[in-house]
């Protein structure tokens, strides 16, 4: 008995734009592989092609430090139009505060990547979680991808009046927190009471580096002993006092040291990045730009992004590597100098990059800072600053 060849070779007819005048079109196949090969071809008449594959976008959060939001903010678009099925969703708070939130696991949503100011911060957290966890808290090796160093920032007339031509020097600086008013150390007295801004050290990673840098300058060391002795402490709480508020992330607090002017803000610790980022801002805010100074020493300090393991999936994890990947090429790494960092590759000429902070003649800045940089304080050292801060009174 022969078959009837209507039930090999099935007919299936598909309409598109039924109810419109646009378009209408019917699909003949044999096969289950050539309606696939059909329907790819249709959606490529359509211009769909490139749109996102439905139940295959995955979906990248991405926790940063808000020193890298803005550049961050540029770059992501760039990325999701040349990967359709990726989306990243970016979220940003306090480097010290993305690390501890991560931990005791207090976020509304499930981070896929940490990018804190620098590494050290992912250190720490890699051995705490191993600790608690017993098993490695991330996929693969951190990856670098910008670097940036601790200067500080002051107004012209201030700075110039504090540190005279020379440089940066802490033994000034605490002088003028001791004295309080600008009378006291001879300044102007109508500039009323001296300010200094620093960020929160509890919470980010620029406090913490700007007192290991004085305890550094001060004891001519930064260890347990010096941290602990009767002058650190004392430091501690001068600082503490005179410190106001201070907020959560470099780049806000450089937000408000221009909002405020030279009236309510004189002296400010930062990040490089910032400061060049945001000098253009100051000279159009106050009609006057604030100066770069250089720590000597600074410590140079790497933004640094690691896959967690917790709650994703390889697909996702991998979808996270091509964005981390994407980070370390020049398109990225180019929007990352005009942002003012400096980039992950050392090789990159910084004033050949279009609208280089470094080409537009910041009174200060450097793109070799005349200063020695030393090496990052350990975990440990950090977490024994950030104790003794909050015990400071």
């Amino acid at each position: 008995m022969g078959l009837c060849p209507t039930k090999l070779q099935p007919k299936i007819s598909m309409e598109i734009g039924k109810h419109t005048n646009f378009m209408s079109a019917k699909i003949f196949f044999k096969s289950p592989s050539r309606l696939v090969s059909s329907v790819l071809i249709l959606l490529s008449s359509l211009g769909l092609a490139y749109a996102p594959i439905p139940g295959l976008q995955k979906t990248v959060i991405v926790v940063s430090g808000t020193e890298i939001r803005e550049p961050l903010e540029k770059i992501v678009p760039l990325f999701e139009q040349e990967n359709p099925n990726i989306k990243i969703e970016l979220k940003f708070q306090g480097s010290q505060e993305l690390a501890n939130r991560f931990l005791d696991e207090k976020n509304d949503f499930q981070p896929t990547v940490l990018i804190p100011a620098n590494g050290e911060i992912l250190q720490d957290l890699a051995t705490r979680l191993k600790t608690r966890d017993g098993s490695e808290p991330f996929y693969g090796q951190p990856q670098a991808i910008a670097n940036t160093i601790l200067v500080g920032v002051a107004w012209l007339d201030r700075g110039q009046t504090l540190f005279g031509n020379g440089g940066f020097q802490w033994n000034r600086l605490e002088q003028a927190i001791q004295g309080k008013t600008w009378g006291a150390i001879g300044g102007n007295p109508s500039w009323g009471s001296f300010d200094l801004v620093i960020t929160d050290p509890a919470r980010s990673n620029s406090g913490q580096l700007a007192l290991a840098l004085w305890v550094n300058s001060k004891q001519g060391r930064l260890d347990s002993a010096s941290l602990n002795s009767p002058p650190t402490q004392s430091l501690f709480s001068l600082v503490k006092k005179s410190v106001y508020q201070p907020p959560q992330s470099t780049d806000i607090l450089l937000q408000e040291f221009i909002g405020r002017g030279s009236n309510d803000a004189d002296v400010a610790l930062v990040y490089e990045s910032t400061a060049l980022y945001r000098w253009q801002q100051s000279a159009a805010n106050q009609g006057k730009p604030y100066q770069i100074y250089y720590l000597n020493p600074t410590v140079s300090t790497t933004s640094t992004a690691a896959i967690v393991r917790r709650r994703v999936d390889e697909g996702t994890a991998q979808a996270a590597r091509e964005f981390i990947n994407y980070l370390t090429q020049p398109p990225a790494q180019n929007i990352l100098i005009q942002f003012g960092f400096r980039p992950a590759n050392s090789n990159i000429d910084l004033k050949s990059v279009p609208n280089s902070p470094w080409s537009q003649n910041i009174p200060g800045a450097n793109t070799a800072p005349p200063a020695q940089t030393i090496p990052m304080p350990n975990s440990t050292t950090l977490q024994e600053i950030q104790r003794l801060w909050e015990r400071a009174n």
